[in-house]
């Protein structure tokens, strides 16, 4: 070895700026099973490129026989390229699937066999099965295909689906034996037509490891050392595959974060890395400390959401950059208020040197994007949506004009407001009309499945800016008219493709990126936490979601909700997410209410809504005691009528400053320790109200 090059000169730079914990990890024992636990902005992509090269630079693996899997083709590429300025190039970097593939093309032709022909959409096959035509036809496609994703993710076979759903508790476009039937059918069709989809490759391929010694074999020659990225992300099929390639060696080291597991419903299975050690016995842990990507007040906001109740019990990590702006929380009177504010706020950002490209606006579910579409058109503001068509391309819109053009070639002199209004109606028929208020959406799916309510989300946005575009002519118009108008109204003055655009994108897809400014929108009951996330595990992962959602920001991170919002057709009142209070008391410099790491969701709870101050039990002078008991009873009300913990509503710290300060406005209650904009908006009425009725007489 020489000091000039080589592995010594490059072992050296690999170490030179690492943190202790990030060392730690990049130089644990090789032959050990080792978990790295990352938090977001911690460096993970580094320290497994720099463990990777540090291995290969001191001549413990060889890189030809390494093999690193990632979760998207993007990720690979931007792997294989830091391994190639750190001298080890010659590593085999993919996702899954395309591993898989690649494994099984090679078997074949070892075999003098042509791999069966690889169906890229689902939608051959699936298309004659639904029957429909045109755009509805592309969203049952959808549907179903999202429902056999998740069904083989976690190996479950047609005659398994229904017990299986029912199981996981899991909301369901169509009944569960109508579904159950389809995946029979269009497993039946495939196999008839000698094709694999993209999730038969991972059961092939393990079957072909099973059953095929000497295919393991070679697999395990070729592929000596693994290393996984994104682990808690892993689903039960991807590793079955894992455990085949990995066999009876120690040879495996992941990264991952359980704070970042949100593809639960998808399939995937986060306890893997949770119980690492006791699914790989002897395995080490380490767990990075730091975060370099955002400022302390993001980092404290991020983290806040995180909890107990999350699933996820781990100090919070050192945030190493200068403070930066205090994260904002701020209501509006309904979404497109929600979408206009935030299009200045953004223009604002911007003004202030922040290039468009830098700054995110993130929502929940697809649907939302419309309002934000329209907003940013008329202000001039550049934006695109990554990966996604615009709004009159995506599926479920195509449908509904396409149901509009059908029923007005039926009655060509009916009004179009009068169309509209029975594709409300029609929408109502099918029960969602008796959903509670706060049910407005369904979960965004990543991957190539469409829930089944984005339909109707997309129709509320839609009937919406039918409602514009009448007011605009009169009330006059047609569909002709309302299509161009449509198309004018969100379309962005930028290029799509262009590079210098504000990213429209969803919390699941926000993940891994990361952007100067962030405005994390829709944070109201019914979208954060989403309407059907019923049980403790769909909530936690929810919470988690959110927590990806925060953690995106880099200097500034804005909160935005709406007092109101289209649901069905209808314009309804909404309700702040619980979480809102945890993030306004945190950005505004309070500690979070501290968790029990050993309680569940209930006790939980439970602690929180009895936590006192560090100083002790609020002392309430004589005089003010009917007032604060006045205002305790007012809170333990607010407190089981939503299911919230107390500290949610006020804490007792709060209630005594308001019992010995008596505010009679609005602007002298915002003055209150622990009243903020959220608070104000959500109980300032009743607050005073009790205050009046206890005024000296």
């Amino acid at each position: 070895m020489t000091v000039a090059g080589g592995p010594y000169a490059r072992r050296v730079d690999e170490l030179a700026d690492l943190d202790e914990r990030q060392r730690a990890a990049v130089t644990a024992p090789h032959g050990v099973p080792l978990a790295i636990l990352a938090p977001a902005g911690s460096g993970k992509t580094r320290v497994l490129t720099r463990r990777i090269a540090h291995l290969v630079g001191t001549e413990t693996i060889a890189a030809r026989h390494t093999l690193a899997v990632t979760f998207t083709r993007k990720a690979a590429g931007e792997l294989v390229s830091r391994l190639g300025a750190l001298g080890a190039g010659e590593v085999t970097a993919g996702t899954f699937h395309a591993l898989c593939l690649a494994q099984l093309r090679r078997r074949q032709a070892d075999r003098g066999r042509e791999l069966p022909g690889l169906l890229e959409r689902k939608g051959r096959v699936l298309g004659p099965l639904l029957g429909a035509r045109g755009a509805a036809q592309i969203a049952a496609i959808n549907e179903v295909a999202g429902e056999i994703e998740w069904a083989k993710a976690r190996g479950v076979t047609p005659q398994q689906f229904a017990a299986a759903a029912h199981a996981a508790d899991r909301e369901l476009p169509r009944p569960a034996a109508e579904l159950a039937a389809l995946y029979e059918r269009y497993e039946t069709d495939k196999r008839r037509r000698g094709l694999i989809d993209f999730d038969d490759l991972l059961w092939w391929c393990a079957e072909s490891i099973e059953r095929d010694p000497d295919f393991a074999t070679s697999v395990r020659f070729r592929h000596r050392h693994l290393f996984v990225d994104e682990f808690q992300d892993v689903s039960p099929a991807q590793f079955r595959v894992l455990r085949l390639w990995l066999g009876d060696r120690p040879d495996l080291c992941v990264v991952g974060d359980e704070a970042q597991a949100i593809y639960g419903f998808a399939g995937a299975e986060s306890s893997v890395l949770v119980n690492f050690a006791k699914h790989f016995p002897g395995g080490q842990t380490v767990r990075l400390a730091t975060n370099y990507r955002s400022t302390p007040q993001v980092v404290a906001v991020a983290d806040a959401v995180l909890g107990a109740a999350a699933g996820v019990v781990r100090p919070r990590p050192l945030a190493v950059r200068d403070g930066g702006p205090a994260p904002t929380v701020r209501g509006f009177d309904d979404a497109d208020a929600e979408a206009k504010g935030v299009a200045v706020a953004v223009r604002a950002a911007h003004d202030r040197g922040i290039p468009w490209r830098r700054i995110a606006v993130l929502y929940r579910t697809n649907a939302q994007s419309a309002a934000f579409e329209a907003a940013f058109a008329r202000l001039g503001v550049p934006h695109r949506l990554p990966g996604v068509g615009t709004f009159l391309a995506r599926p479920e819109v195509k449908a509904t004009l396409d149901a509009l053009a059908r029923t007005e070639r039926a009655a060509p002199g009916r009004a179009l407001a009068d169309h509209l209004a029975d594709l409300v109606a029609g929408q109502r028929t099918d029960g969602d009309v008796d959903r509670p208020d706060d049910s407005p959406d369904d979960q965004d799916d990543p991957g190539s499945g469409t829930p089944f309510t984005e339909r109707r989300a997309h129709l509320d946005a839609l009937v919406h800016f039918g409602d514009e575009y009448l007011a605009a002519e009169g009330g006059e118009g047609s569909l002709s008219g309302f299509v161009a108008w449509l198309t004018t109204a969100t379309r962005g003055e930028a290029d799509p493709t262009s590079s210098d655009a504000v990213e429209l994108v969803t919390f699941h897809r926000a993940k891994g990126l990361e952007w100067d400014a962030v405005f994390v929108t829709g944070l109201e009951q019914g979208l954060v936490p989403i309407s059907f996330a019923r049980t403790p595990e769909a909530r936690a992962e929810e919470q988690r979601l959110l927590h990806v959602a925060l953690s995106r920001a880099i200097e500034e991170l804005h909160v935005t909700w709406a007092a109101e919002r289209t649901v069905a057709g209808r314009q309804r009142a909404r309700k702040p997410s619980a979480w809102l209070d945890i993030i306004e008391r945190v950005a505004a410099g309070e500690e979070p209410p501290p968790s029990d790491p050993r309680a569940g969701l209930a006790a939980v709870r439970q602690t929180l809504g009895t936590k006192r101050s560090a100083a002790g039990t609020t002392v309430v002078a004589p005089a003010d005691k009917p007032l604060f008991d006045a205002l305790t009873a007012w809170r333990l009300g607010e407190a089981r009528a939503h299911e919230l913990p107390a500290y949610v509503v006020c804490d007792n710290k709060t209630l005594g400053a308001i019992a010995a300060d008596r505010p009679t406005t609005r602007t002298s209650l915002l003055e209150v320790p622990g009243i903020g904009p959220v608070k104000l908006d959500r109980y300032g009425e009743a607050i005073l109200d009790i205050v009046r009725q206890h005024a000296p007489r």
